[in-house]
């Protein structure tokens, strides 16, 4: 049974990689690849049918939580395009020289994410790349770019990433002591392979010409646009504040957001004819959502609960446990092992593996957890499906896996490896 989910799951990730190639979308191969993971699952596993179905239940319940915050993150990074709301920021961006606008971007992106989190910050800047760089080569180089910078920058927050997230709820790790350890890490991570391309890369980016239509001229205000980016703004801005003070899951905060948004410009565009009205409003906005990126996380997202589901994932992590015992090295490995599997569930694994103890590596603010936090936020920027703020990129960009490979793999390895030595230089001080 083991044999045939692990077959399953690389012939699904090989046709994902191959996606361009084989002329088939990643979401239906996605879709099928974790549907087909379970059904051996439940064919073949000893505990039977109810055990199968209550995991199953289980992560469903976090894939859902992704998925939802996803949907609302999406519409209201969407709702904001519609309404122009992005040229408050893009007419600030002035540079057309290449090297300088990837350094303005790749600080914004990971700012934001830590303050945001990789994933929203993601959503929101591939959205704002078409509004001020042209070209297919050069919007997607940038959005690798900024998929390294959103990682590096959610690393080191307690908010940035999911994988912090688990490990401050968990008690492996505090809020003060992840951001004094691993910010300058994380920013060695990004900064490393922008000084490796400051050497490599020259020239100007082209602008794209102002495409905003008569209607959307005519029937959008100033105030209306302020207004509705601002809120925006404002909107995901509230959700890690909302988790805080409520300790509800975060999609539930972006659901509020998403929903005062929605009730605010409903108000706002009321006296407008149906037609200007139909393309301002939520109901609008919905039609031009990329649904195939919703469908694509949740086949990756079940195909590797079913591999945590049957102990593969645990497997490995004691075989690393047995086989190599250095905690540094562990964590580089299950850093790059995240580029490959989902990170959530190899931290789950760890965090199941490694109980939190009174003292030494293991206790809490450890180095094992904090350099965990580390590689896990940051490893799976190696490939771009090894995070969520890569799946997101990648599918509101459509970037082709390979093309990932070749132009950015590298680059994020480098400040991957640099960022690791890093702490550890640090940690030994």
């Amino acid at each position: 049974m083991i044999e045939m989910i692990l077959t399953i799951f690389i012939l699904g990730y090989l046709f994902i990689a191959l996606e361009h190639p084989f002329k088939i979308d990643k979401a239906g191969t996605a879709i099928v690849t974790g549907v087909l993971c379970w059904t051996i699952f439940v064919f073949g596993s000893e505990l039977g049918f109810n055990f199968v179905h209550h995991e199953l239940q289980h992560h469903i319940i976090h894939i859902s939580e992704i998925l939802f915050f996803l949907l609302g993150a999406m519409t209201i990074v969407e709702l904001v395009d519609a309404h122009q709301g992005f040229s408050i920021i893009t007419n600030k961006i002035k540079t057309i020289n290449r090297l300088k606008l990837l350094w303005i971007l790749s600080f914004l992106s990971f700012f934001f994410s830590a303050v945001l989190d990789n994933l929203t910050t993601a959503i929101v800047m591939a959205a704002l790349l078409p509004k001020i760089i042209k070209g297919k080569d050069d919007i997607w180089f940038f959005g690798g770019m900024i998929i390294l910078a959103c990682n590096a920058g959610g690393a080191w927050s307690p908010i940035g990433d999911v994988t912090t997230i688990m490990l401050w709820i968990g008690g492996q790790v505090t809020a003060l002591s992840i951001i004094k350890s691993i910010f300058v890490p994380s920013m060695v991570c990004m900064v490393v392979p922008l000084i490796y391309l400051s050497f490599k890369i020259k020239g100007n980016i082209s602008r794209p010409l102002n495409l905003i239509s008569t209607t959307n001229i005519n029937s959008t205000t100033i105030f209306e646009r302020n207004l509705v980016f601002f809120g925006g703004v404002f909107g995901l801005l509230f959700v890690p504040i909302f988790k805080t003070v409520t300790h509800l899951p975060p999609y539930m905060g972006m659901l509020l957001s998403l929903g005062v948004l929605w009730i605010a410009t409903e108000i706002l565009h009321r006296k407008k004819n149906i037609e200007s009205k139909s393309m301002l409003t939520v109901i609008g906005v919905l039609r031009k959502v990329d649904t195939a990126t919703i469908f694509f996380f949740l086949g990756i997202l079940l195909a590797v609960s079913c591999l945590q589901s049957a102990g593969i994932l645990n497997s490995m992590a004691e075989y690393l446990d047995n086989k190599i015992g250095n905690i540094y090295v562990i964590n580089v490995i299950i850093g790059l092992l995240s580029s490959i599997v989902d990170n959530v569930p190899l931290v789950a694994a760890a965090i199941g593996m490694y109980p939190v103890e009174s003292f030494g590596v293991f206790a809490q603010d450890g180095v094992f957890w904090e350099f965990l936090a580390y590689c896990a936020g940051t490893g799976g920027s190696v490939l771009i499906i090894g995070s969520a703020a890569g799946v997101a990129v990648m599918g509101i960009l459509k970037i082709d896996f390979l093309w990932y490979v070749k132009r950015i793999s590298f680059l994020a390895f480098l400040g991957y490896i640099y960022g690791a030595l890093s702490y550890i230089l640090l940690s030994l001080i």
